[in-house]
């Protein structure tokens, strides 16, 4: 890519003759006075700075002083916030606003400011779609500056910037959606000001303060007073004049992106077309050799990361740790100490945390038990530019909690409520791991760990050499599957950096440099996923867990959710027993035991929902026309089957283990309501029309089908049984088969069709038929066990049996 080429666009936006038209005369009214003398608006006694903008200050008043050069480069505005009040839900350092901007002499002595929209591009800058593009994509003026002066010596603009910064002005301040949420009404003018503007070669920062009228709505400080204060800074920084080459997105390697489409004058349709997010890395010019020989070498400009210095100490180093661990990745790519953690000079005032010329782990003070890896980046390219990793205090408490309850039982340090530092140094640095990984480019891969088989998560001399999952980029977060017995080291139980992350590290920042272009680099990465994927598909993408493919979830672990589940249901039993004993702390009034009670139910909800998503739902394999496979195929039926005997032994045979009678002694516990409301949001699910239905649609094409009428006689195999004579269990069942009996009543006669609405697809269809089959075999069983039975159960069934008769009634088939 030519220089030309990149400015062909700007000059071509920017210039009306472009299209062989005369600029049109504007009305005397628009005219803007002349400069004056430059000394009048700038005395020699004017504060001043030189940087990207030479910056002068005359008494209250700030101006830009806006070199013919930067006419037309593309700047990125960052606005950040540097304090806010208590109870305002955002801190210092979280991004506030992202803009990319560019200076245009306007058409009356003046310099318009214009926001860059990047969703278009042409192939060829030199065909006629290109200007047909063009046409269609006029930047929009956000701000107009009268030229105050201009200086004699550099022949800069001067223009005055002080209310573009002090105001409410939208590109370099908050959201009206961000002030809406934070209930921020109007600025006060007299409260609002310029604190400082320093100036380096390729930035410009601009602290502001900021004070809003306020309803103070879950703020203290605007419920106090009326009025909200808040510290802003906003970085302007020189994007480069000639962008990095973008690379092509390919849905087979996860990375964020932005989405354009591509116009070219060879092709018969758009292109939709995404390039993804990643940071320049490329060896130096003396390097290049060496690198094509395979050669590790440092690149030209390494990626940093600072450490905030407002981060307790001891906790520092493992931060680092998890930056520095990315470095055996980047090797994959070619390149030896790419990236690393650095602890924030302190001593050095050149230096802003704010500054966008820097990436920096921020440390909130914050009960939100969470982190977050955001990226900003270059429109043109994808590159990234910073990064703030967002670092909340209480994701301590989060990891705590994950680490006691999935690996208690494993690991002897997890069993008490205050972590050793070094344990807890590690969970950081995991956490860590993972959010700069999201910082790198990378999305979540929540079918990585899919790839393991769950027996090999007890393998000890394999899983801590391999690790439980291929990616830290998934939510797997501990090896709850390891048994006591298994003896396996934290080697094995944490994740880490994983063979997928390796690859798609490689796939993103590998260095080409004998392709055209991005699109012949597009084709040349195409082949490498294809050639990749077929040698080992354990590298295999999942995406971010939302879709229909069981083998991608998040928080699961294995390539079989029932038994990896099973597994992790005999730890939940092993934590439950200990849980009185781990949660101990002197002064605390069993608040411990409850917080983390509440994390057990959780879990086995989760183990509940990952088994759950193999019932209904297919594999989906995204593959390359060149590549071998199909895209969808079926969950096997023997999967599916063993997904209602789980059901079956861990939900409809009552978990009563969660809810101990010693643990009632000290908490609030709600064995009936919670057990009752998950046994039936799972019948819900088995027996809901649309289930069904999807069940009868699946087994008419299916290799190997699983017909409705299997499906619910082994369902009823779960529920309709011989009482126990165990009090409580027997409780449960009965209100189990109401439950039950209800359900299939509703499938049988739908109560929207009784009230004259039309039939849906699934009740058109035989899923209706099968329903009323079952419900009679249901009425045969219950007959079956009411003579083995006295008592209330007794009484139960014959109830049964009499809402069953109704049910059948109702039908307009006949019975």
């Amino acid at each position: 890519m030519n220089f030309k080429q990149i400015l062909l666009p700007i000059s071509f936006a920017l210039s009306l003759t472009a299209f062989g038209q005369k600029p049109v005369a504007k009305p005397d009214s628009t005219v803007k006075k002349a400069p004056v003398e430059y000394s009048k608006i700038i005395p020699a006694s004017a504060i001043g700075q030189d940087g990207l903008f030479n910056v002068r200050q005359v008494d209250q008043k700030w101006f830009f002083e806006i070199p013919d050069t930067l006419l037309g480069r593309y700047l990125l505005a960052v606005t950040r916030y540097v304090t806010t009040p208590q109870g305002f839900g955002s801190f210092g350092g979280e991004k506030v606003n992202e803009q990319t901007l560019y200076f245009q002499k306007g058409n009356s002595n003046n310099l318009f400011l214009k926001g860059v929209v990047y969703r278009q591009e042409a192939k060829s800058l030199d065909g006629p779609i290109f200007q047909a593009m063009m046409q269609s994509q006029e930047s929009p003026i956000v701000a107009s500056f009268d030229i105050k002066a201009k200086n004699p010596v550099t022949g800069n603009y001067v223009i005055d910037v002080t209310d573009f910064f002090k105001k409410d002005v939208a590109v370099v301040s908050i959201s009206a959606d961000e002030k809406s949420t934070k209930k921020l009404n109007s600025l006060a003018d007299d409260r609002s000001f310029i604190e400082k503007i320093s100036c380096y070669p390729i930035n410009t920062e601009i602290k502001t303060t900021k004070t809003y009228a306020s309803a103070g709505l879950g703020i203290p400080a605007g419920a106090l007073t009326g009025a909200v204060t808040l510290r802003l800074n906003t970085s302007f920084i020189l994007l480069p004049k000639v962008p990095m080459r973008k690379r092509i997105a390919d849905e087979r390697v996860g990375y964020f992106n932005n989405k354009y489409i591509l116009f070219d004058d060879d092709y018969q349709r758009t292109q939709t077309k995404y390039l993804v997010q990643r940071y320049r890395l490329e060896p130096k010019q003396e390097d290049i050799a060496k690198y094509k020989k395979g050669i590790l070498v440092e690149p030209k400009k390494p990626i940093v990361y600072y450490i905030d210095p407002a981060t307790p100490k001891k906790w520092r180093p493992y931060l680092i740790q998890g930056i520095n661990d990315w470095q055996k990745a980047f090797e994959q790519a070619g390149f030896k100490n790419a990236i690393i953690g650095k602890e924030w000079p302190v001593a050095d005032t050149t230096m802003s945390l704010e500054d966008a010329r820097f990436s920096v782990i921020r440390y909130y003070a914050s009960e939100t038990p969470n982190a977050y890896g955001p990226r900003i980046s270059d429109p043109r390219s994808g590159e990234i530019m910073e990064s703030h990793v967002g670092w909340y205090h209480n994701v301590m408490k989060l990891v705590h909690n994950w680490y006691m309850i999935q690996a208690g039982p494993l690991d002897k340090r997890a069993q008490k409520m205050q972590f050793d530092d070094e344990l807890m140094g590690q969970l950081i640095r995991f956490v860590s791991s993972h959010e700069l990984g999201h910082t790198l480019g990378l999305r979540h891969n929540m079918g990585a760990s899919s790839q393991t088989p769950v027996e090999k998560l007890r393998d000890k001399r394999w899983v801590e050499k391999n690790g439980h999952t291929v990616s830290i980029m998934d939510y797997a977060r501990f090896n709850y599957v390891a048994q006591p017995e298994d003896n396996i080291s934290p080697k094995g139980i944490y994740a880490r950096i994983g063979a997928y992350d390796k690859w798609a590290i490689n796939w993103g920042y590998r260095y080409f440099d004998g392709q055209k272009d991005e699109y012949a680099e597009e084709k040349l990465l195409d082949k490498m996923t294809t050639d990749t994927l077929t040698n080992n598909p354990r590298l295999w993408f999942g995406g971010e867990g939302k879709d229909e493919d069981p083998r991608s979830q998040s928080e699961d672990l294995g390539d079989d959710a029932i038994v990896a589940s099973d597994y992790g249901i005999k730890n939940l039993k092993r934590v439950v027993a200990n849980l009185k004993q781990w949660t101990y702390e002197p002064g605390d009034q069993y608040n411990n035991l409850a917080e983390l009670h509440k994390e057990v139910v959780k879990q086995y909800s989760r183990y509940l929902y990952h088994v759950m998503k193999n019932i209904g739902n297919r594999y989906v394999t995204t593959r390359s026309v060149d590549e071998k496979g199909v895209v969808y195929s079926e969950v096997p039926k023997k999967k599916v089957k063993s997904v209602v005997s789980y059901v079956g032994r861990q939900v409809f045979e009552a978990p009563l283990w969660m809810y101990p009678a010693d643990l009632a002694k000290y908490i609030d516990l709600k064995p009936m309501e919670q057990i009752s409301d998950q046994q039936s949001q799972m019948l819900n699910m088995f027996l809901s029309p649309g289930m069904l239905y999807n069940l009868s649609q699946k087994a008419l094409t299916s290799a190997d089908p699983y017909p409705v009428s299997e499906f619910l006689d082994d369902l009823m195999v779960t529920v309709w049984k011989k009482p126990s004579l165990d009090v409580q269990q027997d409780t449960y069942l009965r209100n189990l088969q109401r439950s039950y009996v209800e359900k299939v009543g509703m499938v049988i006669n739908p109560k929207d069709v009784a009230d004259g609405k039309m039939m849906s697809g699934a009740q058109r269809s035989d899923v209706r038929l099968e329903a009323l089959a079952h419900i009679k075999a249901i009425r045969r069983k219950v007959e079956e066990i009411i003579p083995q039975t006295t008592g209330i159960n007794n009484l139960h069934l014959q109830d049964m049996r009499i809402e069953i008769d109704k049910i059948i009634k109702k039908t307009t088939i006949n019975p």
